[in-house]
């Protein structure tokens, strides 16, 4: 019962973000499970989850998309990278990969922080589309998060929303599609905790109108900058372990 509440209250607080913003679930809910369980498991029980609510946003933002040439540079190379982070996940001890994650975490919020007007042409985002999809994917598969890259870079693309969606949507299904089976081959995705993954989606989608409706109520500036403390607190609890 312990470990099914701190999964639910981890994928509420993932709810909340995704409902102000559309998107960075795992940038909640990754860190609080690695609190708490070692990085295969928040990993692996982020996997259904990440994958059954973007099908649906990929499909019903379909007429938004960017080129095809560019989803499928960014796709293809998120699975790539994918298929790589999932085999670094099960050979890297995972206290390391917890380390990794505060690390990566950090440069997200100083790069939030010290850079939030930087733009990027679609031209030149055309060309980073298979390398930054291929260490998105890597991240992703291997620490939990891979918005430092992913939703910084669609971010600096200035896309409207229903093609930032549609993208970041299209992006994380190739991932799911690679990892999954890959988590099953390792051991980590386990009738057991395959039926936990599902169960979080309860608790996400449930929490979703709440995040909604405060980011109605809140100005999102100030929204936004209680997540940045609260992820450098995640962050600086995980690196303790390192130091201490």
């Amino acid at each position: 019962m312990e470990t099914i509440a701190i999964i639910a209250l981890a994928f509420a607080f993932g709810g909340i973000l995704k409902g102000a913003t559309g998107v960075g679930a795992p940038i909640l809910a990754v860190p609080l499970l690695a609190l708490f369980f070692d990085m295969p498991f928040a990993i692996t029980i982020f996997s259904i989850p990440n994958l059954l609510p973007n099908i649906w946003q990929a499909w019903t933002y379909r007429r938004e998309r960017l080129p095809r040439v560019f989803n499928l540079r960014f796709a293809l190379a998120g699975g790539l990278g994918a298929a790589t982070g999932t085999y670094l996940l099960a050979n890297i001890p995972s206290h390391l990969l917890e380390q990794v994650l505060a690390l990566v975490v950090l440069v997200y919020v100083g790069f939030r922080l010290f850079h939030p007007s930087w733009a990027l042409p679609y031209p030149a985002g055309r060309a980073l589309a298979a390398p930054v999809g291929f260490l998105a994917g890597a991240l992703q598969a291997s620490a939990g998060l891979s918005a430092p890259v992913s939703i910084t870079f669609l971010t600096a693309m200035r896309l409207d929303r229903g093609t930032f969606i549609t993208t970041i949507s299209t992006f994380f299904v190739a991932l799911g599609v690679v990892q999954i089976p890959m988590l099953i081959y390792y051991g980590f995705l386990t009738p057991h905790t395959a039926m936990l993954s599902a169960a979080a989606l309860i608790p996400l989608i449930a929490a979703m109108p709440l995040g909604a409706w405060l980011i109605r109520c809140v100005p999102r500036e100030r929204f936004e900058m209680v997540l940045l403390v609260i992820l450098v607190g995640l962050s600086l609890k995980l690196l303790s372990g390192f130091f201490f």
